[in-house]
């Protein structure tokens, strides 16, 4: 007797597909520039934020524009010698490139962030992920339910 399978197209459910499936790259930074360097990058990119990498790629944190053209010229600092080490912002929320989709999602819209930064087990930078391309993966996949089907019936 031939198995059928429910899902015709191939694709995994909603619930088991990991969040490596559905990434985007993710330019980053390097922790041994200067403010100077950074802000350029950034500029030149048209990005206020920008993640933050070691040598190895290990995520370290994210830099922001605004807090660096604060800090380095409301402090007096030479933004051509200092550091971008000081400005890192630390407690950035990421997920796990094995995890899945999601819980992913759950994550983000408990933190209620818009994009979260996706690692390695061993914390490298992968890319990125956003609740857009969550929702855009939903509906490709048909395991969302459209706004027409939560909607009670009119009654007349």
């Amino acid at each position: 007797m031939e198995q059928i399978n429910p899902n015709h197209l191939g694709r995994a459910n909603f619930k088991a597909r990991t969040v490596k499936d559905i990434i985007a790259p993710a330019k980053s930074i390097s922790n041994k520039v200067s403010v100077k360097t950074a802000l350029d990058e950034m500029h030149a990119r048209a990005i206020d934020s920008s993640p933050v990498i070691d040598q190895r790629g290990e995520l370290l944190g994210t830099l922001s524009k605004n807090k660096m053209n604060r800090n380095v010229g409301g402090l007096g600092h030479d933004r051509k010698t200092e550091p971008v080490e000081a400005h890192i912002e630390k407690n950035n929320a990421y997920c796990f490139e094995d995890q899945t989709i999601a819980e992913a999602e759950q994550m983000m819209l408990n933190a209620k962030l818009g994009e979260v930064f996706v690692v390695s087990r061993e914390k490298l930078l992968v890319g990125t992920i956003n609740i857009e391309a969550i929702a855009q993966e939903g509906k490709k996949l048909g395991s969302r339910p459209n706004s027409e089907s939560i909607r009670p019936p009119l009654t007349t």
